[in-house]
């Protein structure tokens, strides 16, 4: 769509500055220096073809060197035509071309989103009119309809850009609204997940506590406990755990250790591959621990990941009884 409405306004571009050129050499009379007149139809086309075909990477803006070359044409056309011509000529149909052509080359300036440029054309253009056939005669020859054309350019140039910032903002805002939507799909399938689990896990040690009244024996009651803890780790820390570190945390407990797990969002923003990375190091280190209490913590921490804590003896909050410490990093080493 783009593309082709920079085509048309091209062609239109292209269509008029002919226009114009064919309307100068168009001469009723003899110029008094036809050689001015033809200086400056080339250079009014030279400018024209430059400011509208000329981009730097495909953009919209003009490139500096068709600006400056528009400018000193907008500023010599309009000289060059006043030059050429006896004063009583200059209100002649032929001479009157340089009007729209110098208001059409301050148009194609605003298009190209060199507006300074268009004004200054502009402003050249009724200076030099005023002065070589009167403000009157130059308003009634066409005047009007350039500072026309050149307030309607620039107002469809502030109408277009606004309306590209605001599809684009709305374009940021259906972005985040489908990224938001496709959060809360994967969130509702973690929860599905979770309470699968969950189910999975307590759902045959309540089956047999209903089913006995509570009256369970020992190795049930153990399986209970870790039926308690494990639940109680896919609620505080969820994003730490796959198979290996929950065999791991598993065993530990069978082993009568006390685990516990606190996922602080310390692993947010971490890249799947680096998270896997950091579950297969924890569970190596599970696996090893032989310590009565372990707390495992994903802590908020520019450069650690993941702080796992072994206590020789449960309770205690002596410096001493710290027989473990383990820091796995954010970024592998």
């Amino acid at each position: 769509m783009r593309r082709t409405v920079r085509s048309i306004t091209t062609a239109l571009a292209l269509g008029f500055a002919l226009y114009f050129a064919a309307r100068a050499i168009w001469w009723v009379e003899q110029p008094t220096a036809p050689l001015l007149m033809v200086a400056a139809i080339v250079l009014y086309l030279a400018a024209v073809l430059t400011a509208v075909l000329t981009s730097t990477n495909g953009a919209v803006r003009m490139p500096v060197g068709a600006a400056v070359l528009a400018l000193l044409a907008g500023t010599g056309v309009p000289i060059l035509v006043s030059l050429a011509l006896e004063p009583q000529m200059r209100s002649a149909p032929f001479a009157t071309w340089f009007i729209g052509a110098t208001g059409l080359l301050a148009v194609v300036c605003i298009v190209r989103r060199n507006a300074l440029c268009g004004w200054s054309i502009l402003a050249v253009l009724i200076v030099v009119a005023s002065l070589s056939m009167g403000l009157g005669a130059a308003f009634t020859l066409g005047l009007v309809g350039s500072i026309t054309w050149v307030v309607v350019a620039q107002l469809l140039v502030l109408f277009w850009d606004r309306a590209v910032r605001d599809t684009e903002r709305l374009a940021d805002i259906q972005r985040a609204v489908s990224a938001w939507h496709a959060t809360q799909l994967v969130r509702q399938r973690e929860r599905r997940v979770r309470a699968q689990r969950a189910l999975a896990i307590a759902g045959p040690v309540l089956t047999r506590t209903v089913a006995t009244r509570a009256e369970l024996t020992a190795p049930e009651r153990l399986e209970a406990r870790l039926a308690e803890g494990t639940l109680r780790d896919e609620l505080r820390g969820a994003s730490l755990l796959n198979d290996a570190v929950r065999q791991a945390i598993s065993d530990a407990r069978l082993r009568g250790a006390v685990v516990t797990v606190f996922d602080e969002g310390g692993l947010e923003g971490t890249d799947d591959v680096r998270l896997n990375e950091i579950r297969d190091e924890l569970a190596g280190v599970l696996a090893r621990v032989r310590s009565n209490r372990v707390i495992i913590r994903a802590g908020r921490d520019d450069d650690v990941a993941v702080t796992v804590v072994g206590r020789a003896t449960g309770g205690s909050h002596d410096d001493d009884a710290v027989d473990l410490w383990h820091e796995i990093r954010r970024v592998a080493d």
